[in-house]
């Protein structure tokens, strides 16, 4: 395989895909069915939205507030970044409006750098404004940084978010199992509409 330093956003799409289908091969189990099947597969992200949030308002308690302000809430619960030189970043997730889950989406990314290894992460994206909300439901396919600026919260030592933050269109979390990540970038994440 002949190596390209410049590698298209397609391919990488491709190779997170590739590489998030061979980590979670051994963990399906096959259901009678496709409609048993996309259920399960709702109900595992829709658990894993409320796990994710339940986390983030014991990490960060202010954030509830905001969350119950957020006109929708994307909430990608396990986004699997793996990484050899070329990374790649896939997960699926769901937005909620209102309360309720309205739709399921994926986010890819990728990088070039020298790095190795794999590690799990969730995102959580609040549109805060109506009109935020509209342009990323009517989009097809949606880029962080080309298609919307996302204020990635800063948490105070209080728990408190910075008020600058919490007043911009879309304000998002990212979280590990250690917490909330402070000067991470999710410029250039795609997320794009899948039926589960």
């Amino acid at each position: 395989m002949r190596k390209n330093s410049s590698i298209p956003a397609k391919g990488l799409a491709a190779i997170a895909v590739a590489m998030a289908c061979l980590t979670f091969a051994g963990c399906t189990t096959t259901a009678p069915g496709r409609d048993a099947s996309s259920q399960t597969s709702r109900n595992d992200v829709n658990a894993g939205v409320d796990a994710t949030l339940s986390k983030l308002y014991q990490t960060a308690p202010a954030s509830r507030e905001l969350v119950a302000r957020a006109k929708g809430v994307l909430v990608f619960p396990a986004v699997l970044q793996a990484s050899f030189v070329v990374g790649a970043e896939y997960g699926k997730g769901a937005l909620r409006v209102g309360g309720r889950t309205e739709g399921y989406y994926s986010t890819t990314a990728g990088s070039i750098g020298f790095q190795a290894g794999a590690q799990s992460k969730a995102i959580i994206l609040l549109f805060m404004t109506q009109d935020a909300l509209d342009k990323f439901r009517n989009s097809n396919g949606w880029t962080v940084g080309a298609d919307a600026t996302v204020a990635l919260a800063n948490i105070g030592a209080n728990g408190s978010i910075d008020t600058n933050t919490a007043q911009q269109p879309i304000v998002g979390f990212v979280t590990t199992n250690g917490g909330l990540i402070a000067g991470v970038s999710l410029q250039g994440a795609k997320i794009a509409k899948i039926s589960l």
